[in-house]
């Protein structure tokens, strides 16, 4: 039944604004490099809910740079992508329209100098945004906080490359203005590889631990705290005379990043430029960095920030001229990020298993014997429980069901695996991860991935541990041309078999 309010109350209107945002110009297909991003989109509570494991306290990250009470939570959704989920207090954005607008408008970016959003939820006193997830840090962490090893200078001039690369995205986009650019809204995002295990291994790097920029901070603050840091000593002048951001405030907090980087430490401005009015660039300089570049580049960095940090505001660079000075400075860019930086990129050079082998590059024959050679192994006891329960006519007709469907998987006759499987799967009274996982092949090979997908899953709500699952999620992602989400599921289902040949080895 449709909704009998009036068109002026806010569940009608929300619903139509609602669907107005969605269906805003989708801008992700002009965008060449970025691949496997899902469009913007409503997400539910309960989905936030489920992919946060309820808002968990040990959920909750500081890598966004947000402050409480707009507390930033990593989660994870059934399809294996990893999020970052932002929820604010309710007093943050108490004008929903505004917050759908903003959300919208942000959500219609996509680029890879960005940590893009994914998604909103927004009802009653909750204001949610979805983004994606950067595991590796803030800026601030690894420039002021490292523990292994500094910050290495062609990584430095990386970093300030790719954040002019974001702003001058955002500004042709028409999302010129940034709140409170600082270290914390820099992240750096995956290390994602993708294995192509046929006879031996072959590695390529889809992610690199790069530099990314938060979207968060492209959203206009409501209610949202202020612009800026409450720190004075970092403030634009012309924000201190207008409490007004404009798209000069941002240039003036990159050249704020531009010196935290080339000294290491979160040095005011003022200070800066008086070091660098009396020439005592050493002064200014990061030590760790002593050897790394020469004093023509420190030179031409140090120019670049003090014409940032002019205070006029017409005097400032504009983000497109930024990444042309910034070009020529580029060092070792041959270089991953995740090497100059030191992230740990956790590939093993052992090859996959021939499950392993088989579901990474999609052979569906292969996964079928495998399968039939295996039985119901892993069932644990499932198997044996049945024949306990055939005493009634309705457990005998289950199991009549599932040893057609058997003969059906040897005969590879797969629609009639299908309809014999559900059957099975439907009385509900017995559970078989074995059932859902064979089933699962038969929907890849009847061309079903979405039902393939949903089977491997229940194979491992089954069976949480169970490698097989993984392996077969990951055949399905690939298979929905969801590759990073993929090769996630392929890691997950090596790291499970890996354990289970440990404690196998142990006994």
């Amino acid at each position: 039944m449709g909704c009998q309010c009036s068109k002026l109350t806010p569940c009608c209107w929300d619903s139509q604004f609602k669907a107005a945002v969605l269906e805003a110009p989708d801008v992700e297909n002009e965008i060449s490099e970025v691949d496997q991003l899902p469009t913007f989109r409503e997400f539910t509570l309960e989905q936030l809910k489920n992919a946060t494991s309820g808002f968990a306290v040990e959920n909750i990250v500081s890598e966004h740079g947000e402050k409480a009470p707009n507390v930033v939570y990593r989660g994870k959704l059934k399809n294996h992508r990893r999020i970052a989920v932002k929820r604010f207090n309710r007093m943050a954005w108490p004008d929903s329209r505004q917050f759908m607008e903003e959300a919208s408008a942000v959500g219609q970016l996509r680029n890879n100098r960005l940590a893009n959003l994914l998604g909103f939820f927004c009802e009653g006193d909750e204001r949610l945004l979805v983004a994606e997830y950067m595991p590796n840090e803030t800026l601030a962490k690894h420039l002021f906080h490292w523990e292994s090893q500094p910050m290495k200078w062609a990584m430095r001039l990386r970093v300030v490359f790719y954040l002019a690369q974001a702003l001058e995205y955002c500004t042709n986009k028409g999302r010129v203005l940034y709140h409170d650019l600082n270290a914390y809204r820099v992240l750096f995002d995956e290390v994602i590889i993708c294995f192509l295990a046929i006879s031996y291994f072959f590695i390529e790097f889809l992610q690199d631990g790069n530099p990314r920029l938060s979207t968060f901070g492209l959203m206009k603050n409501s209610r949202d705290g202020k612009s800026y840091s409450t720190n004075l000593a970092f403030t634009p002048p012309e924000y201190l005379r207008t409490g007004r951001v404009t798209p000069e405030s941002v240039i003036y907090s990159f050249g704020t990043l531009l010196l935290d980087l080339l000294s290491g430490k979160h040095i005011p401005p003022s200070h800066a430029l008086d070091l660098i009015r009396d020439r005592n660039l050493k002064m200014l300089t990061d030590s760790c960095l002593e050897g790394q570049f020469s004093d023509n580049d420190g030179t031409e960095l140090v120019r670049l920030a003090s014409r940032c940090l002019q205070y006029e505001p017409r005097e400032r660079p504009n983000p497109k001229s930024l990444v042309v000075a910034l070009t020529p400075l580029q060092k070792e860019t041959e270089v991953p990020s995740h090497v100059l930086m030191g992230i740990p990129n956790n590939v093993s050079f052992t090859p996959l298993s021939p499950v392993g082998e088989a579901c990474s590059r999609g052979d569906l024959t292969a996964i079928h014997e495998i399968l039939e050679n295996l039985g119901y192994k892993d069932d644990e006891g499932v198997v044996n429980e049945l024949s306990f329960q055939m005493w009634t006519d309705q457990m005998q007709e289950t199991l009549n069901s599932k040893k057609k469907g058997d003969a059906a998987f040897r005969q590879k006759d797969f629609k009639e695996v299908i309809e014999c499987y559900t059957q099975f799967i439907d009385v509900g009274t017995m559970v078989s991860p074995t059932i859902f996982a064979r089933r699962s092949l038969c929907y890849l090979i009847n061309d079903m991935p979405q039902e393939a997908l949903n089977d491997a899953m229940q194979a491992q709500v089954i069976s949480p541990v169970w490698h097989i699952a993984s392996y077969l999620q990951a055949t399905a992602l690939a298979a929905l041309r969801m590759e990073n989400e993929s090769q996630t599921a392929l890691k997950e289902g090596a790291s499970l078999e890996a354990k289970r040949s440990s404690v196998a080895g142990k006994r």
